[in-house]
């Protein structure tokens, strides 16, 4: 879908008065779509899921709190560049990222800060070498090896009020457009896995972002006096990375939720990767 699909589809569902708000609504978005393969169909550096990671020769496999990382996808940043129509990620390098493998970081306390890793190796991919699983990692954490497609898709906000302060919606109108978020961009594809880079997060539970600007500031009570100061630099993170429980990669998270690697904007534009936090959401 286009800006023009999503207004029509708005306008077809009743909605066409929520069209004006569409330009600080939509965001694009980079969708990853998952297919089962071998390990060795797979070449050094190109974008997977699961299986074995590639990183620089001489690079230990990532440790976190909780012992050994689990390997969750790298992305050849050359595969998504085409599909990144905001121009926020670098054109080349790989992006490769981790998570605890007892899953057992949730990114609700401050402590979680080391169960999750994000790399950006700005180099040649093709370098890169093929590391093998630590023995001491659980065989649940290890995953079905996958290739990857990417895709273009504009996504819109779970909670548009957040994104629009002035939002003049009825009541009537934000209970149509939650139906309409229900099955968009069709009920097909909301039965798919959502595996994104970049866009509107598919938001299980409550928006994360103050979460992100609070709890990475060390601050895990909403009415603490110093949370005030920071709530206004929530709206600068940004979703970097959203991976779905995706049967294909054999990943579940919780009870069939997601994880989702924020970033803020500023961290973004400067390639400050290792600068996220991480949220898990499930039912």
């Amino acid at each position: 879908m286009n800006k023009a699909d999503v207004a029509s589809a708005l306008a077809s569902a009743g909605m066409a008065r929520i069209t004006k708000d569409l330009d600080q609504l939509l965001a694009p978005s980079i969708r990853l779509t998952t297919t089962a393969a071998s390990e060795g169909s797979l070449p050094t550096g190109c974008s997977k899921f699961g299986g074995l990671p590639d990183l620089p020769a001489g690079t230990l496999w990532p440790q976190g709190k909780n012992g050994a990382l689990a390997f969750i996808a790298q992305v050849r940043l050359a595969d998504a560049a085409p599909y990144d129509s905001a121009h926020l990620l670098p054109v080349s390098g790989l992006l490769s990222f981790f998570y605890d493998a007892t899953q057992q970081t949730y990114g609700s306390d401050p402590g979680d800060r080391g169960g999750w890793q994000v790399f950006y190796h700005e180099g040649d991919t093709s370098r890169l070498q093929r590391l093998a699983a630590p023995a001491s990692q659980p065989a649940n954490a290890r995953f079905t090896p996958c290739s990857v497609a990417f895709s273009g898709e504009l996504t819109l906000p779970q909670q548009p009020e957040l994104d629009v302060p002035v939002l003049d919606w009825s009541d009537a109108e934000k209970q149509q457009y939650e139906t309409f978020l229900a099955n968009y961009p069709s009920a097909a594809d909301r039965a798919t896995p959502h595996n994104r880079l970049l866009g509107h997060p598919d938001t299980i539970q409550d928006d994360m972002r103050l979460q992100c600007q609070l709890v990475s500031n060390g601050v895990t009570d909403f009415n603490d006096p110093h949370a005030a100061s920071l709530r206004s630099g929530a709206l600068n993170w940004r979703l970097l990375f959203q991976v779905d429980s995706d049967p294909n990669a054999g990943m579940r998270w919780g009870d069939a939720g997601m994880l989702y690697y924020w970033i803020e904007a500023n961290a973004l534009q400067a390639r400050q990767f290792d600068k996220t936090w991480l949220v898990l959401q499930s039912e």
